[in-house]
């Protein structure tokens, strides 16, 4: 279980007035840049609890986290209107709660759909974005990998026990994450699901499947190239699963190519989405982080 101590939950108000909520890492004010999780479509902000503690507790550079859950997510409230499951709302929410925290910058962490409201976010306020990791997502989403995402959606599976939850999780995903440990298995079980009397279920609204009906998964579902190529003045890391279906190999050496101080990281034995708490990856994106703050700093 997740050691409550080591964050506290910030609960605002989007400006439709959902009362929605974020995790908040390492309050203190270290003087670097925070750092803001955005994490995928049905996730939530669980998903980065080690990465968070590890990137709060660095003894040279110590960042305060903030991991949202968006509408319809986690600890935040469901809309009534599934039409407002969106990036774009959910972009304008990530802002209304930096403003309650008082966070004009940060670096920014986005996993899947995370990094789809990043690319956003670049167009409605770029001034906010100092740093950029986007994990398993870029300008163009293979359609392949969204229909994996919608077979496993939907429906969505509800376990009985968390050892039916752990099954259900490895049949479908276990061939493209060989890598992952027990633990790991157990970890996204833990930020997946929340326990109720009715047993376990999936920590998220089930309209939100309703947001991938009808999309045409017989070609290549987005292009964002435009809002890609805005970001090339800010410091961006890549990461890619090895076994990734939604982020090709081929568009990840096309965003190397448009913006050509992008780093990369390639995660043999993971697809979507790499965990961000393996695989030596907490100690790559801090040191990304320190590079980039420096990086700016001393221009």
């Amino acid at each position: 279980m997740q050691d409550h101590q080591s964050f506290s939950d910030f609960f605002y108000t989007a400006p439709d007035g959902l009362k929605l909520h974020a995790r908040v890492y390492g309050e203190a004010n270290s003087g670097h840049w925070p750092v803001v999780c955005l994490p995928g479509l049905t996730r939530n902000a669980r998903d980065f609890h080690e990465l968070a503690l590890h990137l709060s507790r660095q003894e040279k550079n110590p960042r305060k986290v903030i991991a949202f859950d968006y509408r319809g997510r986690g600890q935040s409230a469901y809309d009534p209107d599934v039409s407002r499951y969106n990036v774009g709302v959910e972009a304008g929410d990530i802002l209304a709660g930096l403003a309650g925290l008082g966070i004009e910058q940060a670096a920014f962490i986005g996993t899947s759909r995370g990094g789809l409201i990043i690319h956003v976010l670049g167009a409605m306020r770029p001034a906010v974005l100092k740093a950029i990791v986007l994990n398993d997502i870029g300008p163009v989403i293979e359609a392949a990998g969204l229909a994996h995402i919608r077979t496993y959606l939907d429906p969505a599976p509800k376990p009985k026990s968390r050892t039916e939850a752990l099954d259900a999780q490895r049949s479908a995903h276990g061939g493209d994450f060989p890598a992952l440990t027990e633990a790991d298995w157990e970890r996204m079980v833990l930020a997946l699901y929340r326990e109720t009397d009715q047993g376990l279920l999936p920590d998220f609204d089930p309209r939100l499947v309703e947001t991938l009906a009808g999309l045409d998964t017989s070609k290549p579902l987005l292009d964002l190239w435009p809002q890609f190529e805005a970001l090339a003045a800010v410091p961006l890391l890549a990461i890619r699963g090895g076994n990734s279906k939604l982020l090709s190999a081929g568009t990840l050496e096309e965003m190397q190519k448009r913006h050509p101080g992008m780093e990369t990281i390639t995660v043999d034995g993971q697809g979507h989405a790499p965990f961000l708490e393996t695989g030596g990856l907490p100690d790559a994106i801090a040191a990304f982080l320190d590079r980039a703050e420096q990086q700016v700093q001393a221009k």
